[in-house]
């Protein structure tokens, strides 16, 4: 499952959700679908699984989140989906913008630190 997660196999592994696969299940390393699909840059295969109730707060055995993953890939489609499912920007640790400072990825940082609403 967690290679259909860094793959971004989107709808395969939504249909075992779907079949009651844990949607927040962990591996060896605390790394839920959620964060690996972030990690790996799926913004498809993210929305999928919060959509279906992935815990966006969840952080691995490193105090990361999702979010701090997606930002650090740069990747702009699954932080906005994040965001859109309330993810906290400063959560975790390294939190998000912590991580968009440290990497200087100014583009992430403005994105994390826009207004809502």
């Amino acid at each position: 499952m967690f290679d259909l997660a860094r793959d971004g196999v989107t709808a395969e592994l939504a249909d075992y959700v779907d079949a009651g696969l844990p949607v927040d299940m962990t591996n060896d390393k605390g790394d839920t679908l959620l964060i690996l699909a972030a990690y790996h840059a799926h913004p498809e295969t993210v929305a999928a699984l919060l959509a279906r109730g992935a815990d966006h707060s969840q952080t691995n055995d490193r105090g990361q989140t999702a979010l701090a993953a997606a930002t650090f890939r740069s990747s702009t489609g699954a932080v906005r989906a994040l965001l859109a499912a309330g993810a906290d920007p400063h959560h975790g640790n390294p939190s998000a913008v912590e991580t968009a400072r440290f990497f200087d990825l100014p583009d992430m940082l403005t994105l994390l630190t826009a207004p809502t609403g």
